[in-house]
C-alpha cells in the first residue's frame, strides 16, 4: 500500500470520528509518533485529549501487531492523554483503549523495517492484541447482497 493511499485512508478514519462527535485532526503529514489527535466525543460534558495510531493491513490476522518501541512512545505521553490504535484489515475496524489494557508479553520477531519504504528485515518487539481486546469492532459482511441499488443504473448505461 502506497504511502499516499495509507494517507488518504488515515484522513477518511479522521473524518468518519468526527462525524461521531469527536473533535480531530490529521497529524500524518508531521513526523509525529501518531496519525490524529484531538478530543473524544463528551461525556458528562467533558471532552478528553486523545491520540490515534493508525494501521490498515491487507491481509486478516487473528491478532493485531502493535511494535513495542511505538507502544512505548505513545504510553509515555502525559497520562491525561487517552492513547488509541485503530486497526483496518479486510475482516473489519478494531478500535484498542490502550491505556485501558492489560498487555500480553511480548514477542520477538522478524519483521519488516518498515512497510512502507525498505524491504529489509530486523528482530523487532511486538505486541499481539487479541481482538477482543478491542474497545470498538465493526466487523465488515463478507456478503454482497444480490442486488445493489445501482445495478438497474449501471445496466441502463451500458445500453
Amino acid at each position: 500500500m502506497s504511502i499516499e493511499i495509507t494517507r488518504n485512508l488515515e484522513k477518511a478514519v479522521v473524518m468518519a470520528l468526527n462525524f461521531d462527535d469527536w473533535q480531530l485532526e490529521w497529524t500524518g503529514d508531521t513526523n509525529s509518533l501518531y496519525d490524529a489527535e484531538g478530543l473524544t466525543p463528551e461525556k458528562n460534558g467533558k471532552r478528553t485529549r486523545c491520540v490515534i495510531e493508525m494501521k490498515f493491513r491487507n491481509k486478516y490476522y487473528e491478532k493485531k501487531l502493535i511494535e513495542k518501541s511505538k507502544y512505548d512512545e505513545l504510553m509515555a505521553l502525559d497520562d491525561d492523554i487517552i492513547k488509541l490504535y485503530f486497526v483496518n484489515d479486510p475482516r473489519g475496524n478494531y478500535l484498542f483503549w490502550l491505556n485501558g489494557i492489560n498487555m500480553p508479553e511480548p514477542e520477538i520477531r522478524d519483521m519488516r523495517k518498515t512497510t512502507l519504504w525498505n524491504n529489509g528485515h530486523q528482530e523487532k518487539m511486538i505486541y499481539l492484541l487479541p481482538e477482543n481486546k478491542a474497545s470498538i469492532v465493526n466487523v465488515n459482511q463478507p456478503e454482497r447482497p444480490q442486488k445493489s441499488i445501482w445495478d438497474e443504473y449501471f445496466k441502463k448505461k451500458k445500453k
